[in-house]
């Protein structure tokens, strides 16, 4: 069988709201085998990955190449050619001041197969956040898209975009912005025409900086106004006064790494998006299942499902011999946790039990008075034996399946720079925090032995972030690593870590 050439998706993934995805941009991600991404991606974009995709940052930094032009559209090719489904994610649109023409252009030469899939672009979404609208009947019926990044003003035709009869918005400007706004003015524009500039656009750092085109420049000055920016200019600017809608959310300001299996972050870092946080997705574990024959479920009187990745793994097995729900039947079933109650429900099983505290010593004292012969308890490999050993205690017999395992996965320096900068750190498990303090101890290795500085000795950790565990087993593992936790979780799930977040933060802002 001949394989089958490999081809190249050039996908806008908008300008930083994961919400702003497309559809197509969505299933592109899920399907890819390698996917290449610059820094401006939405933050969730690639939570949608396959769990062996072939993730590459290709990013830029403060206007220089982290990256080179040419070896990003080398790996494009190469991995083309490779037979592989390639994803080149960029922010925004990749038409519009993306290079995706250029990228496009290198594919065509090289004989590689290549698709456009359009994003939002920054220059109308974060105005949008804004309240800033680019047309509007009675002041603007154009708009013109200019790059504030040249490097010459003499470069544009300055003459034409005073006299241009509409909205000006320009990318990547913030830099220039004073010899913008002169230029424009000594060419016969208004300096007292309305213009803004809108920061991190459509994220939860987005901000918005209102004046005159002949004080604009000042004002984001004095407000450490910085990239990426988009820059309005025009009688449109004002409505952003009366038509502002974004509110300040709880956790706005705050930035908060999320350390869960990937396919798990997603609802965490979605509740986290929604209270205004800035997500940082590292996933220092990789869930994998541990391959085993069909499950019987009918000589168990109680089965024990030790988590969500449990429940979905138990369910996995028993459809290995076609069966399903209606196959536990005859057994009570008990849950550690609301979690994974949740996960069940999903496959249509009501647990008969649920446990208030997420940890083994709840689930004992939760069927402490079930009646039990035969018990089967469905866990990830190397669980802990409180339950086991309360239920031998008892005289029932006692059967261990083990059905998935936690294993480390790797952390890009990025990732873990991000991490470390990060107002919270969130752990969900032991394994979570075994994995991301080898990262980061990693990386602070390598900075002490380049003379650099900046963590407390916590582990690696930076002494300005914050400690969050799930609950008191998450806890110790991290008292054992040599860090203190600075918040636990009451209630020991996702809920309560978004609870305690949520508490914590509204105290370190009074």
């Amino acid at each position: 069988m001949v394989e089958a050439a490999g081809r190249v998706y050039l996908v806008g993934a908008g300008p930083g709201d994961p919400g702003l995805l497309t559809a197509r941009a969505l299933e592109l991600i899920a399907t890819a085998e390698t996917i290449l991404y610059d820094r401006l991606i939405p933050a969730a974009a690639l939570d949608g990955a396959r769990a062996d995709a072939e993730l590459l940052y290709v990013g830029k930094e403060g206007g220089g190449e982290s990256v080179p032009q040419g070896q990003t559209e080398a790996l494009m090719i190469a991995r083309a050619r490779a037979g592989r489904t390639v994803v080149r994610l960029k922010g925004g649109d990749p038409f519009v001041f993306g290079r995706g023409g250029e990228e496009a252009l290198a594919l065509r030469a090289a004989g590689v197969d290549f698709e456009i899939v359009p994003g939002v672009t920054a220059g109308v979404a974060a105005l949008a956040y804004a309240g800033i609208p680019v047309t509007h009947r009675g002041l603007a019926r154009a708009v013109a898209f200019v790059t504030g990044r040249t490097g010459d003003e003499s470069e544009l035709d300055w003459a034409a975009l005073a006299a241009f009869p509409g909205t000006l918005v320009f990318y990547m400007g913030v830099g220039r912005l004073g010899r913008i706004a002169a230029a424009l003015i000594e060419a016969g524009r208004s300096p007292q025409e309305a213009a803004a500039v809108v920061q991190d656009g459509t994220t939860p750092r987005q901000r918005t900086v209102r004046a005159t085109l002949e004080t604009i420049a000042e004002h984001v000055a004095a407000e450490q106004v910085g990239s990426p920016s988009i820059t309005v200019v025009g009688p449109v600017a004002a409505l952003a006064e009366h038509l502002a809608w974004t509110t300040a959310r709880p956790l706005a300001g705050f930035s908060v790494a999320v350390t869960r299996a990937r396919a798990q972050a997603s609802g965490l870092a979605h509740s986290l998006r929604e209270l205004g946080a800035e997500v940082v997705q590292a996933p220092a574990i990789r869930i994998e299942a541990i391959p085993g024959p069909p499950l019987d479920p009918s000589p168990y009187d109680l089965v024990c499902v030790t988590s969500a990745n449990a429940a979905d793994a138990l369910f996995d097995r028993l459809a290995a011999g076609g069966r399903d729900a209606r196959s536990l039947a005859g057994a009570r079933i008990a849950a550690i946790g609301p979690g994974t109650a949740r996960a069940l429900r999903a496959h249509g099983i009501a647990a008969d039990v649920i446990a208030e505290r997420s940890v083994g010593e709840g689930l004992v004292e939760a069927v402490a008075d079930e009646a039990v012969t035969h018990a089967l308890i469905a866990r990830a490999r190397g669980g802990r034996d409180a339950l086991p050993q309360a239920l031998l205690a008892r005289g029932a017999g006692v059967d261990l399946l083990d059905l998935y395992e936690s294993v480390a996965a790797p952390l890009s320096a990025e990732t873990v720079a991000r991490v470390r900068a990060a107002d919270y750190v969130t752990f969900t498990s032991s394994s979570t925090v075994r994995n991301l303090l080898g990262a980061i101890g990693d990386d602070a290795r390598t900075e002490s032995a380049s003379g650099a500085s900046g963590t407390d000795g916590r582990a690696g950790l930076s002494a300005h972030t914050r400690v969050v565990s799930i609950g008191p087993i998450t806890s110790e593992t991290l008292r054992e690593h040599g860090v203190a936790v600075d918040v636990e979780a009451a209630a020991h799930d996702v809920e309560g870590i978004l609870q305690a977040l949520l508490a914590d933060a509204a105290a370190r802002v009074r």
